[in-house]
């Protein structure tokens, strides 16, 4: 399986960027409490940017979610609540 090494630096960057800049609107929000900005950056996580991006990316979203095998979704859903809860209590050990 051979492949690009320079995709996976990319990839490597692309994501350091993305936890990096995560924080930055938080800077002005700075009189808000810990609970709500992490609700507030919670729910667009969750809720809105992976819909929006899932939908710009595949023309039939609901329709490829249906036909994805059921074994499939509950590890997705798994693996996305442990990187949850490891979220809450790194949130929680830096209060």
């Amino acid at each position: 399986m051979g492949g690009n090494p320079l995709i996976g630096v990319l990839f490597h960057w692309l994501g350091g960027l993305s936890s990096a800049s995560f924080y930055v609107p938080y800077r002005r929000i700075r009189g808000w409490s810990w609970e709500i900005f992490w609700l507030v950056g919670g729910v667009f996580s969750w809720l809105i940017a992976p819909w929006l991006f899932a939908s710009i990316q595949t023309h039939d979203l609901l329709g490829v979610l249906a036909r994805t095998p059921q074994s499939t979704l509950l590890w997705c859903w798994f693996w996305g609540a442990m990187w949850g809860f490891g979220g809450l209590t790194f949130g929680l050990t830096m209060r």
